[in-house]
């Protein structure tokens, strides 16, 4: 049985306030491509399957289009909602949808599945919703954490699998143990460290697919994240775009010895890369396309403006670091017209600036001019930065002619 493993699609979600609605859908109509290409018998989306709890009509579209087409490519779909989706609004929405698509929001149907059948027999999915701790402990007695609500919920998926018999699938959407986020990207569902759940919890099925953490990862070869299908930040521009296909044999099971703990960067980007699985169970990592490459150039601004070793990145989304000495006057406005997709501008001086840890009113007790009052204010304002040997040329003129107007008032 052919599994596909997606996650994270963030629809509705903004990139530095331009939309992303258009370049998601032609990124998810490849995906619908490669399930029809490989003969995939299932599709799972691990959970943030929107990017807020109220998301607009055109979300809903193209949530409706994508899974539409996924039913027709021959799949069958199962979807687990995330920390950013409504569980009740993705809920209502399943109910409208065709045969065929399966959508897990109530924590209640944990440890029921979905089965599905092949020529080997059945294989039964678990959707496990994102689940909040503080709306459980009512009916999961002793539930505090993250941790503690995966653990639950395993233990209902292990108990019901090992009654069914057959092999077995789970879906969560969580922080797991070992995972390497991007930094200010993925909403912190931690709290002081005790919502990070043990790589052991997802221990008992054949394959865990994770959501959540947006770069791939593989925690182990039954544990992997596969990330989200658009890059939303420029941390993470340097992390390839797809999803895990995953191959389930007859009995489901890895053989001992196959790679573990292996990273994003350790992971071949091949088309079909079978990465570090033998035996029963074997994975490939489909790219998706990147609708527009994301890049941060560092430079002054002038070399920013006009240098051509930058010429090959006007289509791009940029990111633009500029290294003079002093924030430069409207930066954004004059980087655009090179840049068309500058989306962000920092300013990152290259030399550390040296301070002499005096305060303000220190600098200004012992002024020894007017020429030196001013330069006290300018390192004031401007972070250590005094006055140029331009603009220290400019004040005293300036001042010189203030004493020659005094003088002959």
């Amino acid at each position: 049985m052919r599994i596909l493993h997606t996650s994270d699609w963030h629809i509705g979600r903004s990139f530095h306030g331009h939309a992303t609605l258009d370049a998601l859908r032609g990124v998810l109509e490849t995906l619908v491509d490669q399930v029809r290409t490989h003969g995939v018998d299932v599709v799972i989306v691990a959970g943030d399957v929107f990017d807020s709890a109220t998301p607009a009509a055109g979300a809903y579209s193209l949530l409706s289009d994508t899974l539409r087409g996924l039913v027709d490519a021959g799949a069958t779909v199962v979807v687990t909602s995330g920390n950013h989706d409504s569980a009740a609004r993705l809920g209502f929405q399943s109910a409208l949808l065709r045969d065929g698509v399966h959508v897990i929001t109530d924590p209640a149907t944990v440890g029921t599945p979905v089965t599905v059948v092949d020529e080997h027999g059945p294989v039964h999915i678990y959707g496990i919703p994102y689940l909040e701790p503080v709306l459980l402990r009512s009916t999961w007695p002793g539930v505090r954490s993250q941790a503690d609500v995966l653990a639950h919920a395993m233990d209902m998926v292990r108990a019901d699998a090992t009654a069914r018999g057959g092999r077995s699938i789970a879906v969560a959407h969580c922080f797991a143990a070992g995972v390497e986020p991007t930094p200010h990207l993925e909403r912190d569902i931690q709290q002081g460290g005790l919502d990070i759940v043990p790589l052991s919890t997802f221990d008992g099925v054949d394959y865990m697919a994770l959501g959540h953490i947006h770069g791939r990862q593989q925690l182990s070869p039954r544990v992997r994240y596969a990330g989200a299908p658009l890059h939303y930040s420029f941390d993470e521009g340097h992390k390839p775009r797809g999803s895990w296909l995953i191959e389930l044999g007859a009995d489901g099971l890895v053989t001992a010895g196959d790679a573990a703990g292996v990273n994003e960067g350790a992971v071949a980007g091949g088309e079909q890369s079978t990465v570090g699985i033998t035996g029963e169970t074997t994975a490939q990592w489909l790219p998706l396309p990147v609708p527009r490459r994301l890049v941060t150039l560092t430079a002054t601004l002038d070399e920013l403006l006009a240098d051509e070793r930058f010429a090959d990145h006007t289509g791009d989304w940029v990111r633009a670091e500029y290294t003079d000495p002093l924030p430069q006057r409207d930066p954004m406005r004059r980087l655009l017209a090179r840049f068309p997709h500058c989306a962000e501008v920092r300013h990152a001086p290259a030399a550390a600036r040296v301070d002499d840890a005096r305060t303000y009113a220190q600098r200004v007790r012992t002024a020894r001019n007017e020429a030196e009052l001013v330069d006290a204010f300018l390192t004031h304002v401007r972070d250590g930065e005094g006055a140029s040997a331009r603009e220290a040329e400019l004040v005293g003129e300036l001042l010189e002619e203030r004493t020659r107007v005094e003088a002959t008032a």
